[in-house]
């Protein structure tokens, strides 16, 4: 009674076939589109009765209709009696505000906690969070996948010698440390300061030694790659030989892409969280699946396995 069925939104179908695919199971068939007035209108097309759900959706642009999309879905599967649903959204939208760092401003990522959780989800399966105390904003279990396997495997087979890992501001430094133990690397940091609300930053100095070596930037996220491209030409200037980028998550708003091409970065590396297509495709920005990942890590969570013990 407790079959695995995998569902999907309109935010990435091609990760959730990937997944499928791992899974050797179809994808759930279910409706989802938007009327003319932009309600939105989610059918599933099949019985999922006692059934445990998976639901992929990240929540990435259209952000606000990607997630409004998964809200309904999870109450559709609520409403047809599933066993089990879990959201797992690869890219956890609004995790940037994670805290009331001003006056008078929300703590939007535990509100979305808030709303994924009311609309039916018992459980949420993520990758990379943008900060860890988001999953204490939830009230259901919260398993959080890395792909720092994924990118320190990549850069193990370019064999970079000389190579320094970059952390590209303060709070990324456990995650970059960790890459540097992986590739055997010395670390530096990047000081940084943000300016307002304007996704602007200020690089003030560079903690550790770049100079005469190849360094490799790592981030949880790039945006608008202001702060990308600021930090590739801090670390040039400081007398790197060579600048690579890696991330987890591709948000690329903005003119992030024209930023990138025009920066003397020689590769951004990204996971497929987040689609990466049409006119956000480069020949200096390289694409890692995680659907393996994800993949192994439903099959963990349908049959009782541990998913912790896929990063020991």
């Amino acid at each position: 009674m407790d079959e695995l069925k995998v569902f999907t939104g309109n935010a990435h179908p091609t990760l959730a076939r990937a997944v499928t695919e791992y899974l050797d199971i179809p994808l759930g068939r279910a409706e989802v589109f938007q009327f003319s007035n932009e309600n939105i209108f989610v059918r599933i097309l099949e019985n999922v009765r006692q059934r445990d759900v998976f639901v992929i959706q990240p929540v990435c642009s259209p952000i606000n209709q990607n997630l409004v999309e998964l809200l309904i879905m999870l109450d559709a599967f609520k409403r047809a009696s599933a066993w089990r649903i879990t959201a797992v959204v690869p890219y956890y939208g609004y995790g940037r505000t994670d805290k009331k760092d001003q006056p008078r401003v929300p703590i939007t990522a535990r509100l979305v906690a808030d709303l994924l959780t009311v609309a039916g989800a018992n459980r949420l399966l993520t990758v990379d969070l943008h900060a860890a105390q988001i999953q204490g904003f939830f009230n259901i279990p919260v398993d959080e996948l890395t792909v720092l396997n994924l990118l320190g495997d990549y850069f193990k087979g370019k064999k970079l010698s000389d190579l320094v890992v970059v952390a590209t501001d303060i709070g990324i430094t456990k995650r970059a440390r960790d890459l540097a133990a992986k590739l055997n690397a010395p670390l530096a940091i990047m000081e940084k300061r943000r300016g307002g609300n304007d996704d602007q930053t200020e690089t003030l100095n560079v903690i550790g030694e770049v100079g005469g070596r190849v360094a490799l930037t790592i981030d949880d996220e790039i945006d608008t790659a202001g702060s990308l491209v600021n930090t590739v030409a801090t670390l040039v200037e400081r007398g790197a030989k060579e600048v690579y980028a890696c991330c987890t998550h591709p948000v690329f708003s903005g003119q992030a892409i024209e930023r990138i091409a025009s920066s003397p970065v020689k590769e951004v590396v990204v996971a497929d969280t987040i689609p990466v297509n049409g006119n956000k495709k480069l020949d200096k920005i390289g694409v890692l699946p995680t659907a393996p990942l994800l993949g192994e890590a439903i099959k963990r969570i349908h049959t009782g396995q541990s998913v912790g013990a896929l990063f020991e």
